[in-house]
């Protein structure tokens, strides 16, 4: 049996230049979630493409990196 896997994605809206930072355990289905407008934050700025993508294997190490991006350091 696989294992869940957890990612972090950096989405781009090239229509408005602006990045959006995520995680999920299925990014396929949340990038169509994002771009049918169905997520508040980012309905605004469609279409969205994934720049940047990420895997782990626990969502610990997926939520830390996720915030560690959102920050300055990042």
């Amino acid at each position: 049996m696989a294992s869940k896997m957890y990612y972090v994605y950096v989405l781009y809206s090239p229509s408005h230049d602006r990045t959006y930072i995520g995680m999920t355990v299925d990014y396929g289905v949340r990038l169509r979630e994002h771009n049918s407008g169905r997520t508040k934050s980012t309905k605004a700025f469609i279409p969205w493409i994934v720049v940047h993508l990420e895997a782990y294997v626990t969502r610990e190490e997926a939520r830390n990196r996720e915030k560690y991006l959102k920050s300055a350091a990042g």
